[in-house]
């Protein structure tokens, strides 16, 4: 087993009731080159030693693991090279173009589900490129993304509401997909073992059914409303409306005048948005991104 690396934030899982799990979780269709009806054709992020990936290719129509590690890349190809639902792409996959690099693999392309161990210290960029934003979902969703991430993260990101984990990523996260946690994945089941427990969870893409009428308003209104998790919401947003007139709109919209910003669903942020007119001179400029 090559040495981990911790500049990639390299952890190589070993557990045979994870890898399970993980592969379960994708709920994978099975493979068969000769028929004609779709069939799952998935993205790995970050394959290192292609302990996954061995078992995704054995279910999975195809699978496009892309890797930033060069020196794994030959070892990858040593193990899948010349298995035909296989294709290896070396790069970030934060900065390269899927689709741009798919085009002479007509077989590989219109993937339709991701499964991975991904980097924890580049989560929040994973799901953005995954998932989009409020203010620009991805175009192209994926029927379903099933991660191994750390555990202090999937669980805000499948938080419910009133929750002490619900924060500003829940509510990014659940606006665009519907969030499951499927099971923890202890530090011993990864070599070398990280600081931290792990989590799977599962992701399926959505729209939902009435978006805000300013998605970047949206987008505003819940990074100034997690600014200070301990302040009543009409505080957090004193800087963009009068706090008696915010507990005014919130008693009309049936939500208590003194909530916190982990009190209200991602339907209250929807509602909450609409109703409120924002100064443009006093408006913040979201970020774009989905921070962990």
């Amino acid at each position: 087993m090559p040495k981990a690396r911790k500049q990639f934030g390299q952890h190589w899982l070993k557990s045979e009731k994870a890898l399970s799990k993980i592969v379960s979780a994708a709920e994978l269709s099975e493979r068969d080159w000769q028929s004609q009806s779709p069939k799952d054709r998935v993205l790995e992020i970050g394959p290192g030693t292609g302990i996954l990936t061995r078992q995704l290719l054995q279910q999975a129509q195809a699978v496009v693991a892309v890797e930033l590690d060069r020196d794994l890349c030959p070892i990858l190809m040593q193990k899948f090279g010349k298995i035909e639902n296989f294709l290896l792409l070396q790069g970030d996959f934060l900065t390269i173009d899927l689709d741009v690099l798919l085009e002479p693999f007509p077989k590989f392309q219109h993937l339709n589900k991701v499964v991975a161990n991904i980097p924890y210290n580049i989560t929040g960029p994973i799901l953005g490129k995954l998932l989009g934003t409020i203010s620009n979902p991805n175009p192209k969703p994926f029927d379903s993304i099933v991660l191994l991430v750390q555990k202090e993260v999937a669980l805000r990101i499948c938080a419910p509401a009133h929750s002490t984990h619900f924060a500003a990523l829940s509510v990014r996260v659940q606006y665009l997909a519907q969030a499951e946690f499927i099971c923890d994945v202890p530090a011993k089941a990864f070599q070398p073992p990280p600081k931290v427990d792990s989590a799977v969870i599962r992701l399926r893409p959505r729209q939902i059914a009435t978006p805000p009428t300013n998605p970047r308003r949206m987008e505003t209104l819940i990074k100034s409303g997690f600014s200070s998790r301990r302040k009543m919401l009409r505080n957090n947003l004193k800087s963009q409306i009068e706090p008696d007139q915010l507990g005014q709109i919130l008693e009309e919209l049936g939500i208590n005048s003194q909530v916190r910003a982990e009190d209200l669903s991602v339907e209250n942020w929807v509602a909450l948005s609409d109703r409120l007119t924002l100064d443009s001179d006093n408006s913040l400029d979201s970020d774009n991104s989905i921070e962990t």
